[in-house]
């Protein structure tokens, strides 16, 4: 049995939200100690921005000294498309992946692209999003909502709209902002959704105003604060954060249901560090991660996360999402419908 003590440093163990004399605990301490003689593992990431992700990082590097994250930021289907390459290449660039379009954790372990694993911390997370894959190929590893947002400067509460069908009201006209399903894995999931809901006249009514189109859905956010556009299909976390902070936007829950957005992460089946790559994922379920993942999305995973002041908890939520198959199917399709109305 190895040491904890050599292997486990007490910001490991606080991180971990672990029990420094337990089963979790040697085993992260042993996983970490093949870590070490890795060095290093690459992560693509997708669900936060830049800035957050380096960051992230730098947190686990702080826990686990000696284990270097190489961050490639970019958006869902870019990174997508930059993993397909890699592996049409046989290159083995990326040992985590992680998006927010769950349909691409499916069609990569299709492909036999995928590392199975279970993290041993998953019984602290709620049963709600637990074994998303049956095999373990892929993991939820946060949640949030996308809902209705607008400037306060701009609107008042009383003339927010309340629904999505008030979205695409003719008064609004020029006045919206959205992102673009083709970059963006929450807006694709956002598209699909609506069309299942509405139908695609929904979007050719919502073109017809003439809406601000971004590329990620955190642009939307910006956007609005800076009183270009006044209201828009926006992350829920992020408006309740940026509100909290004293800029000018505030979240309307619409009647139909907050879009309930899940991204993963996976290991690749190809990883030259997975010993690395599976302590990161450790690491993803851990009570430093947790604390991030409120402040940037809202909803818990683990079930001893306190949530910030404003925020609801999932079940005071009304929430709507359409399936995984619903989206591998839908994405693709609708992002192509969407240039076509659109034009971007």
């Amino acid at each position: 049995m190895l040491n904890r003590r050599n292997f486990l440093t007490g910001t490991a163990v606080a991180v971990m939200g672990l029990r420094p004399a337990s089963a979790q605990a040697d085993y992260i301490a042993e996983l970490y100690a093949k870590a070490k003689q890795e060095g290093e593992l690459t992560w693509y990431s997708v669900y936060w921005p830049s800035d957050r992700s380096e960051k992230h990082g730098a947190i686990f590097t702080k826990a686990f000294p000696g284990v270097k994250v190489n961050v490639v930021r970019s958006t869902a289907q870019v990174a997508y498309q930059r993993l397909s390459q890699d592996l049409q290449a046989n290159a083995a660039n990326c040992d985590v992946f992680s998006t927010t379009d769950m349909g691409q954790f499916v069609a990569l372990k299709d492909r036999g692209a995928l590392m199975p694993y279970r993290m041993k911390s998953i019984d602290q997370i709620d049963s709600r999003f637990q074994s998303v894959d049956p095999d373990d190929a892929y993991q939820i590893v946060n949640a949030t909502t996308v809902g209705l947002a607008y400037n306060t400067n701009k609107v008042k509460p009383e003339q927010a709209p309340k629904s999505w069908k008030e979205f695409i009201d003719p008064k609004w006209k020029g006045q919206s902002v959205v992102g673009h399903p083709g970059f963006s894995g929450f807006v694709g999931t956002w598209v699909v959704q609506m069309n299942k809901l509405y139908g695609w006249d929904y979007f050719e009514q919502l073109a017809a105003l003439k809406p601000h189109v971004g590329r990620s859905i955190i642009d939307t956010v910006t956007v609005q604060i800076s009183g270009e556009r006044s209201i828009g299909a926006s992350p829920t976390a992020l408006v309740l954060r940026n509100a909290a902070q004293g800029n000018p936007i505030a979240v309307s829950y619409p009647e139909e249901g907050s879009v309930l957005m899940i991204s993963g992460s996976a290991i690749l089946k190809n990883s030259k560090h997975s010993n690395a790559a599976k302590l990161f994922m450790e690491f993803l379920y851990s009570s430093d991660t947790a604390a991030e993942d409120i402040e940037e999305f809202g909803i818990p995973l683990r079930r001893d996360t306190v949530l910030p002041t404003g925020f609801k908890k999932l079940d005071e939520l009304k929430t709507i999402r359409p399936t995984i198959a619903e989206i591998i199917k839908g994405i693709p399709e609708l992002t192509e419908k969407w240039r076509d109305t659109f034009g971007v």
